[in-house]
């Protein structure tokens, strides 16, 4: 059960509790009033239901249930009748007294004090002047008597009242000051867990591309025999090993830092992407290049992740999809940026699949990281992303990047 729904179900039975005790106070304070102080009936119900209700109405407006209790207070005793039980508590009877405590605890607990005191003061001085209205009503020793007890009996549950609230209101600080230790704790984790990666990242990826990048820059120097067109494949591994050693330190330095700050993240850009194309031709894969108006101003979060959709759909495609036909094409409209990755379908069948079509399906392209990150990208920028394989069994990856979006947010 989550802390909301606790809270939840505590207030609700609160509210149930105190609802309880509002009927119980007004099934007990209605006879008595009518019977021993020879109030009317209905002036008995309407006032008692006042009285007794005002508890259950502060809980969420305090100003009219305060209002409601005060009047309900004076005009109770006000409305017995002169030939009453002069045995009778008055002007205070024990079920209004209790009513009285409850609204002194309601007020004080879920608001402030000075709610409590407004309406401890008031409904104690509205008592007062009647007892000095009405002077034959009572003997003044048992008027008075009366008014020593319910003033004492409430000023107690005002005491209270305002003890608990500090209670409570020490308790929410401490579950706040709890609630902010394990928040600061998971960020520490957090940190000390990305310094951990950038350990390993830096300490077995890096250094094998490292020496990647040094045998392949050394091969024609150590094996003079190599033929050209080898010599220049070992080449291009040089370099993308060198692109992607630039590449990790950036990520070392977004890794190390406690805030992804841009300032450490690559930032590649759409003209970059004729380049990554080039780059997977000399592999052997057949990609086309389609680019219209991407050579205008572009914001460069649409820039960034433009590449980087392009950049795994064409990984995605080669790695899953050998020997298929991409294309790819970016469209730079008014107000987003289209971009689209088509491969036709493997023409290699897994082992397990004769059919193209079947390879080009292949659940394990949208089981990865990748999509899911160019998902996260496209919805930082409010855009909008489909991958799926399509009938002709190939498989085509678009996204429609806002501009105006990514403009507010550089």
């Amino acid at each position: 059960m989550t802390p909301r729904k606790r809270r939840a179900d505590r207030r609700t039975v609160w509210l149930s509790l105190l609802a309880l005790a509002a009927v119980a106070l007004f099934s007990v304070l209605v006879p008595l009033q009518a019977v021993f102080s020879g109030t009317v009936l209905p002036a008995a119900m309407i006032l008692g239901a006042a009285l007794c209700a005002a508890p259950l109405v502060a809980v969420s407006r305090p100003r009219t249930a305060v209002v409601a209790f005060c009047v309900a207070a004076f005009a109770l005793p006000w409305s017995a009748s002169p030939d009453r039980d002069p045995s009778w508590p008055w002007p205070w009877s024990v079920a209004a007294t209790l009513a009285f405590v409850l609204m002194l605890l309601v007020l004080t607990i879920r608001h402030d004090w000075r709610w409590g005191v407004l309406t401890w003061s008031v409904s104690n001085a509205g008592a007062l002047v009647l007892v000095w209205i009405f002077p034959d009503a009572v003997s003044v020793g048992a008027a008075t008597a009366n008014l020593i007890v319910t003033a004492s009996v409430t000023a107690a549950a005002l005491l209270v009242g305002v003890l608990i609230a500090a209670r409570i209101r020490v308790g929410a600080e401490l579950v706040r000051s709890r609630e902010l230790t394990a928040q600061e704790q998971a960020r520490r984790e957090l940190v000390e867990e990305r310094s951990r990666v950038a350990r390993e990242l830096h300490d077995v990826v890096a250094h094998s591309l490292s020496v990647i990048q040094v045998q392949a820059s050394t091969a024609r120097y150590r094996l003079p025999e190599l033929p050209e067109p080898v010599a220049s494949e070992f080449d291009d591994i040089a370099a993308t090993a060198r692109t992607s050693l630039a590449e990790m330190r950036h990520l070392l330095g977004v890794l190390r830092t406690e805030e992804d700050t841009a300032a450490l993240s690559p930032v590649p850009r759409l003209s970059d992407i004729p380049a990554l194309v080039d780059g997977v031709r000399r592999t052997g894969v057949r990609v086309s290049l389609t680019m219209e108006g991407v050579s205008e101003m572009v914001p460069s979060g649409v820039e960034v992740t433009g590449f980087r959709i392009v950049q795994e759909a064409l990984s995605n495609a080669v790695r899953h999809a050998p020997g298929s036909a991409i294309e790819v094409s970016l469209r730079r409209g008014d107000d987003a940026l289209a971009v689209r990755v088509h491969d036709s379908g493997s023409t290699e069948p897994r082992r397990d699949s004769p059919s193209p079509a079947v390879h080009a399906a292949d659940p394990r392209r949208t089981a990865g990281h990748g999509l899911r990150g160019m998902h996260e990208r496209v919805a930082l920028l409010d855009g909008t992303l489909s991958a799926a394989a399509d009938p002709a069994g190939g498989w085509t990856v678009a996204a429609v990047l806002p501009l105006a979006r990514a403009a507010e947010e550089m």
